[in-house]
């Protein structure tokens, strides 16, 4: 063959890169605004957590405990900015599972497109889900609750950009989650075990001084508690201190870190399971082993080899020249 042939073999085109990303992202946002309930149960998840905490524990708060001057809706508002975008970040690890379940995640695979585009178009996909249910929070506490913070319109304006990255971070730490465990049930188990102690074991809802000792020690140590700090310290006009830098850092640590790990779990074959608890010996096979060689031996009656398929085929050819 000439070597000028090779002109007419057939050539990948790649798609340019902000090409890719873009058309995943606006593919993942198709998705989330498909469905309008979906929609507005997002939306009225946040409101819902609003109502209860400002109606039912703001009427069992100690005033002494809070800061003068300071109403426990404005107190509290910073911090649910925070907390909202947990549910959110569990959302879109289950969302990423049910995506390889689906198979989506198998024909990506298949296509010219960089594995980190689908993970930061998914993340971008539920990051701008976190900033609806942000924005109607806002408005709720502004319009039905009388939230007004000393920090004013700027500040309030700081804690939410603030609080977007703070839950991009926590996007994907549920992202390598479930790029690793692939499993909706594992998932939604181990959220459960890292929801309620960032919630709860942080200054959220009370003051660290309110908090039993060994509660207040694992607080301190926290990463949510330096978020909730920097959101409440520039919603409310005070000093920051360096509670917007441990918040900013943490959050940009936690992104690269889960990145990679959620890029390494993506990159894994599709077909590989975690290995089994318990071996069996060399001599027994296991249930799927006994279905495997099963299909196999079937497979070989209905194909069986060329040569064995020769030597019938002869063997027909023989008896249709004799004769009858």
């Amino acid at each position: 063959m000439d070597e000028h042939d090779d002109r007419f073999a057939p050539v990948t085109v790649r798609p340019r890169e902000p090409a890719q990303l873009w058309t995943l992202t606006a593919r993942q946002l198709r998705v989330i605004c498909g469905d309008p309930r979906i929609v507005a149960l997002s939306i009225v998840q946040p409101l819902v957590m609003l109502l209860l905490f400002t109606q039912i524990f703001g009427r069992m708060a100690n005033p002494d405990l809070f800061p003068d001057g300071v109403a426990y809706t404005d107190y509290l508002v910073p911090a649910l900015l925070i907390t909202t975008g947990i549910g959110t970040a569990q959302v879109a690890g289950v969302g990423f599972v049910r995506d390889a379940e689906s198979g989506i995640e198998q024909r990506l695979r298949f296509l010219p497109v960089r594995p980190l585009y689908v993970l930061v178009a998914r993340s971008v996909g539920d990051l701008a889900r976190v900033a609806v249910q942000l924005a109607a929070l806002l408005l709720c506490a502004y319009f039905v609750l009388d939230f007004d913070p000393a920090g004013g319109l700027e500040g309030m304006a700081a804690a939410f950009l603030l609080s977007v990255f703070v839950c991009w971070s926590l996007i994907w730490v549920f992202l390598a989650l479930a790029a690793w465990l692939r499993s909706v049930e594992v998932l939604g188990s181990i959220g459960f075990f890292v929801l309620s102690p960032l919630m709860f074991a942080s200054s959220a809802f009370v003051p660290l001084e309110a908090l039993p000792g060994w509660v207040r020690a694992v607080a301190a140590v926290n990463p949510l508690t330096y978020a909730v700090d920097a959101s409440r310290n520039l919603a409310l006009g005070w000093e920051a201190g360096g509670s917007i830098i441990g918040a900013l850092l943490s959050g940009a640590v936690l992104c690269a870190v889960m990145c990679v790990a959620a890029l390494r779990g993506f990159r894994r074959p599709p077909n590989e399971t975690r290995r089994p608890l318990f071996r069996r010996s060399r001599g027994t096979a296991s249930p799927a082993e006994e279905k495997e060689q099963a299909g196999g031996r079937d497979q070989a009656d209905q194909h069986p080899p060329a040569d064995l398929a020769d030597e019938r085929a002869d063997l027909v050819d023989g008896r249709a020249d004799q004769g009858p």
